[in-house]
């Protein structure tokens, strides 16, 4: 077997732009800037994924039709990936709103799966929906001793940070303090013979060992990376 499982933030939506806890499907489109993120993504592999899934949300539609553009890979759409689901906080982006959201967020990172966004889902309500599609590409396709090639998943910073820091064991101090940016990525490999350890070769532009100290520039003025 030979393959990752790269799980890739869309590109930059106008929802990013505002600031907004735009999580409820399908959400915001991609601006220019997110589709030429994509495009950038796309031309900076160095060979086409094997195969190219999205959510069901506008913005990871988008950024995996411009990525299908560029690598020739039909793009295809995966339930259960979606983003992390805010409830109460859905599209708002005023400051308290965004410190709440970020609040229970830690608080996952930090085990408490069980927690829920106000009006929203817990951390186990996301890992039982997204944690499925995760193990059935791997026992489907990257465990198969044929298999040859990355899979690329466009899905949501949230829903990726959180479960990347499960399956990878990457530390929480590191994950709540390096976020996302738009079209950056989590690479996991699947450990050979542990059926369900992962390690995490990439987080953005980062690699093991991962640092807990945060980033320099680090913030969550986008409050979904």
């Amino acid at each position: 077997m030979s393959g990752r499982l790269v799980l890739l933030r869309h590109g930059q939506s106008f929802g990013n732009v505002d600031k907004r806890l735009d999580t409820r499907p399908p959400g915001a489109e991609l601006t220019p800037l997110g589709r030429e993120q994509a495009r950038s993504f796309a031309k900076a592999l160095p060979s086409p994924p094997a195969l190219l899934l999205h959510s069901v949300a506008t913005r990871a539609v988008q950024t995996a039709e411009e990525i299908s553009a560029v690598v020739g890979v039909p793009a295809r759409e995966v339930t259960g990936i979606h983003e992390v689901q805010a409830g109460e906080l859905e599209n708002r982006n005023d400051e308290a709103s965004i410190d709440e959201f970020h609040a229970v967020y830690e608080r996952w990172l930090k085990g408490e799966h069980d927690v829920s966004m106000p009006g929203g889902e817990s951390a186990n309500q996301v890992l039982d929906r997204y944690l499925p599609v995760v193990n059935e590409l791997r026992t489907r396709y990257l465990d198969e001793a044929n298999w040859s090639g990355d899979i690329v998943v466009v899905s949501h910073g949230a829903a990726i940070r959180l479960t990347a820091a499960l399956l990878g064991d990457v530390p929480d101090t590191f994950a709540i303090d390096h976020h996302l940016a738009n079209a950056e990525y989590v690479a996991l490999a699947p450990d050979a013979g542990e059926v369900d350890r992962w390690t995490c070769e990439q987080w953005g532009p980062h690699t093991p060992p991962f640092d807990p100290e945060p980033d320099a520039e680090d913030s969550i003025t986008d409050p979904m990376g």
